[in-house]
């Protein structure tokens, strides 16, 4: 396993770090055993970092993450979110009260004294851009409950919004070979800044394995059954705002990218972290074969010059008019 400083932090990651969303619920049912087996086999295979939030099954995934790292406090990070428990359009969600609530509660889940990463979980661009959150997150970094704090970002104004208040240590993005935006702008000037890029879904929901058909359905509990269209939240975080069919046919004409690199999923990551600006990414699991399948990304050769222009040509001119919802 390769480490990457995350920003200007002390912190080491592993650059292929996991998410816990899948874990936790809305991407159909997972076993606790099953949960617990995938974190163990990234743990002893050099996963030091995971990224949960308080809502992903009601707290189920930090409970997770507390059984599967105890004992191990101070070498597995883990970063978690809050909000989105509450209204996020309610400014009383960002109040003093409420995000001492959030991260007391996540605390007491996760069975820690403090959280390494404590991220505002894709808030309204307003509440980032009126910034009195963060004053509430330097109390809390001052007393100790959290090492550091960022923001989980849906656009790239959002994050470069975030990127102008100094407490921002990190942001979270969807970033992957469907969704390019955030490499024009924002992943340089985050890394001029010494701000560290988490990504999310860096497999666009699953279409970037190359896997699915159009004729494929999904359970009714997982999100890209009943938020394919945007129903339930922003529609960028299912199959990265495309529409299903058109996803799955782009990612057909994508399959080259395997070649050499074992499957579509890992050169798309490898893909990824071939951006420097990159601290890790974390792509979710909900078995062990998952977790290996993932892991193996550290073995995927990287992209020629040619390649990553022909994918950004592909994107320019194939993906990017069909993304819905703002990004």
């Amino acid at each position: 396993m390769r480490y990457r400083t995350l920003g200007n932090t002390e912190l080491q990651v592993s650059e292929v770090s996991f998410g816990t969303w899948a874990i936790g619920g809305a991407w159909g049912t997972v076993a606790e055993s099953d949960a617990l087996n995938g974190l163990a086999r990234a743990i002893d295979a050099g996963v030091n970092f995971f990224d949960t939030a308080d809502v992903y099954g009601d707290g189920r995934a930090e409970r997770l993450l507390a059984k599967a790292t105890k004992g191990r406090e101070h070498e597995i990070y883990i970063a978690t979110k809050f909000c989105r428990a509450g209204d996020i359009h309610d400014p009383a969600t960002y109040s003093e009260a409420s995000v001492r609530a959030y991260c007391e509660a996540s605390l007491r889940r996760l069975e820690r004294d403090t959280i390494d990463l404590y991220q505002v979980h894709c808030p309204p661009h307003e509440v980032i851009r009126q910034g009195a959150v963060f004053e509430v997150l330097d109390k809390l970094q001052q007393e100790g409950k959290i090492r550091y704090y960022g923001v989980s970002v849906e656009t790239v104004d959002e994050g470069l919004t975030a990127l102008t208040f100094p407490g921002v240590r990190a942001l979270q993005v969807i970033f992957n070979i469907f969704r390019q935006k955030p490499a024009l702008e924002l992943l340089p000037k985050a890394m001029q800044q010494g701000v560290g890029i988490l990504v999310r879904l860096p497999l666009a929901s699953g279409l970037l394995t190359g896997k699915f058909k159009k004729t494929d359905t999904f359970p009714e509990n997982d999100h890209r059954n009943f938020n394919r269209d945007g129903q339930a939240f922003n529609v960028g975080e299912t199959f990265a705002g495309l529409p299903f069919e058109k996803g799955v046919e782009l990612a057909d004409e994508l399959r080259w990218i395997a070649e050499g690199r074992g499957t579509m999923a890992r050169a798309a990551m490898r893909w990824i972290l071939d951006h420097e600006e990159v601290s890790c990414v974390i792509p979710g699991f909900k078995n062990v074969a998952q977790v290996e399948d993932n892991l193996a990304t550290e073995e995927a050769p990287g992209f020629s010059e040619e390649e990553r222009t022909r994918l950004r040509k592909f994107y320019t001119e194939k993906i990017a008019p069909f993304i819905r919802g703002a990004y």
